[in-house]
């Protein structure tokens, strides 16, 4: 009989396996005829006009990744705040130990004026 501990490893080798066998089935059976036209930068069916590398500003990324933490964030309180009368002591300081957290995370974004829209 396994033990947990078998069953994880025996995981952890085999879930790589999953995504890079259909990759590695695609690049052996799919076709390889690449040609001028497959190569072209595809901008909406138009052909591009000057230089296909534009730059972004990263304060963009910066504002994305600063929503996508406080999205996590509420997906993470809800459970918690379903069950907070089943939640002990220890469990509520966790929690308020998580808010601190996040909170200093908004604080330190907010006074790099990371959150100001340009």
């Amino acid at each position: 009989m396994f033990s947990d501990w078998q069953f994880i490893a025996i995981f952890v080798v085999l879930s790589p396996i999953f995504p890079l066998l259909p990759v590695a089935v695609n690049r052996l059976l799919g076709p390889q005829r690449p040609n001028p036209i497959k190569q072209e930068t595809y901008e909406c069916g138009i052909e591009t006009v000057g230089d296909t590398w534009v730059q972004f500003k990263v304060q963009y990324y910066i504002y994305a990744l600063v929503f996508v933490v406080f999205d996590i964030e509420a997906v993470f309180l809800f459970p918690i705040a379903s069950a907070y009368n089943q939640l002990g002591l220890f469990a509520v300081l966790e929690v308020v130990l998580f808010v601190v957290l996040l909170a200093t995370g908004l604080a330190y974004a907010w006074s790099r004026g990371v959150l100001e829209w340009v």
